[in-house]
């Protein structure tokens, strides 16, 4: 058996908007996330962890930001492109761990929902899905909330 653990990682910051994404569940806030994608870092440190897991790059290396293609793409799009690489591989996702990281806005309320999501979108049962948050002690950028932050495993097996 071939088992593979990748890690995540991922921060964006705050710009104007009204709502932030977050494993593909839009959250009501005061501000959004900025990037060239629609900046979900959650969905973007799990889309790593599992290209890591597998020793083939990053997100960046998949869907450069240079690429006008990429500009407002949803991350759903990066997370199936990692799936179908793992799957292709001859691997399938055991489990995955992500935890956001931010002041507010809160994420336990939505935690059930992003895990519902990306369950449907990994093809794996929601027991196997953890996603969880923190703050920073209101220390460094998230905690002064100019952005967010967030973290991921993903364990990968091969019969």
């Amino acid at each position: 058996m071939d088992v593979r653990t990748g890690i995540g990682y991922d921060v964006h910051a705050f710009g104007p908007g009204d709502a932030v994404v977050l494993n593909g569940i839009p959250i009501p806030h005061s501000r959004s996330l900025k990037g060239h994608s629609d900046a979900d870092v959650a969905m973007h440190a799990i889309t790593d962890a599992i290209f890591g897991a597998l020793a083939e790059g990053d997100i960046g290396q998949w869907f450069p930001p240079s690429e006008p293609a990429w500009k407002g793409a949803a991350s759903h799009i990066f997370l199936t492109k990692a799936v179908e690489r793992a799957a292709a591989r001859g691997f399938r996702i055991s489990n995955i761990d992500c935890t956001i990281i931010c002041e507010h806005p809160k994420i336990g309320p939505y935690a059930a929902a992003m895990r519902a999501n990306l369950a449907n979108l990994l093809k794996l049962e929601e027991d196997r899905i953890s996603v969880k948050a923190t703050t920073s002690e209101r220390l460094g950028f998230t905690g002064r909330e100019e952005g967010i932050a967030a973290t991921a495993t993903a364990t990968l097996i091969a019969p």
